[in-house]
């Protein structure tokens, strides 16, 4: 590696020939490998700012479904901090079951920067839902881009409201998955018991669309960006069997639960649909744990920023990244570089 001081002592080096070895066993895109953060310290300069140039580090990013947006940013994300931080810090995109676990693991040093949904987030700072009583020390990068609820169900099965799940076969998603937060909330402002009130499976996408294109499934909740291809594999297959459901009426109920739940709108050619769906959005924020380096959040913030029309081509959701927005992370705290980032191209 270029970056490697040739001064180096004999233990520093061969701590970091080990670090190197782990990241050539892990791979440079996508890996199952932990996290493991090498700089810990924030460059400063001497007025105190921090810097927002790449310093020596390691990182793991957690994303989700190997079929949703989440796993394809995430790869798109560690490839560009690969290819853009003069090889100071080399990143890797692991696959795993999204939001809930992607924050218990951050905290475990599983992974050092994790994808979540912002009602999920909220939940881990706040010590609610799946984290009760334990409060999470997490700090967001940013708000990227909007997950769209994406409900949809067989045209034969009878269902044309959530409560019309009553009795009925319905996927709520990976276990500890941002998606099955939302289901669960959805089910229940519709009044029904998640638990008795119908058979709920917690399947991850890709087993979820294969559910329902052999009929074993009524429907399903999925929470994804536009366009989920799993999604647009399912409506161009199946496209006369299956129907997205309106769950605005919902809204309302969702709100008292979580303020950070808006309304929004799947356009007609997302899928190929004959008309609009609208539909519960939440934001994605890029989380970290409160220790992570203040300039390399900062230099990473500035590069997914800066570069955003790259990740657009890996995936189009990439487009809705914008400075001016993505400081609205409350409850959660802006990681002090990410601020700093955001700010200066926002020109605050």
């Amino acid at each position: 590696m270029k970056s490697l001081h040739k001064s180096m002592n004999p233990l520093r080096k061969r701590r970091t020939v080990a670090a190197l070895a782990l990241v050539a066993a892990c791979g440079l895109t996508l890996s199952a490998c932990g996290g493991k953060q090498e700089a810990k310290e924030s460059a400063k300069k001497a007025d105190g700012s921090v810097t927002c140039d790449f310093t020596q580090a390691q990182y793991t990013i957690a994303t989700g479904n190997s079929t949703g947006v989440y796993y394809v940013m995430g790869g798109g994300i560690a490839n560009l901090i690969n290819d853009n931080s003069g090889g100071k810090v080399k990143a890797t995109a692991a696959e795993t079951g999204a939001s809930v676990q992607n924050i218990q693991q951050l905290g475990t040093k599983q992974f050092d920067i994790a994808f979540s949904l912002a009602d999920t987030a909220a939940d881990a700072v706040n010590g609610k839902g799946a984290f009760e009583g334990q409060k999470q020390d997490i700090q967001s990068l940013g708000r990227i881009y909007a997950n769209y609820t994406q409900v949809v169900v067989r045209k034969d099965a009878g269902i044309k409201s959530v409560a019309d799940m009553k009795g009925k076969t319905i996927s709520t998603g990976s276990p500890k998955s941002g998606t099955e937060v939302i289901a669960t909330r959805l089910i229940e402002a519709a009044g029904l018991n998640i638990d008795s009130d119908l058979n709920a499976q917690r399947l991850d996408l890709g087993k979820t669309v294969d559910s329902m294109k052999d009929g074993s499934i009524d429907g399903f909740v999925w929470s994804g960006g536009l366009p989920t291809p799993a999604l647009t594999d399912l409506f161009t297959s199946k496209k006369d069997e299956v129907e997205f459901l309106d769950i605005t009426p919902l809204l309302p109920k969702l709100k008292k639960v979580n303020d950070v739940y808006d309304q929004g709108t799947i356009p007609a050619d997302t899928y190929g649909l004959a008309s609009d769906v609208k539909t519960v959005v939440v934001p994605n924020v890029l989380v970290v744990r409160g220790d992570f380096a203040d300039n390399n959040a900062c230099a990473i913030t500035k590069l997914i920023m800066e570069k955003k029309s790259d990740l657009a081509k890996v995936h189009p959701a990439a487009n809705e990244f914008d400075p001016k927005t993505a400081t609205k992370t409350g409850p959660i705290e802006l990681n002090a570089g990410s601020k700093q980032a955001l700010e200066d191209l926002s020109g605050k």
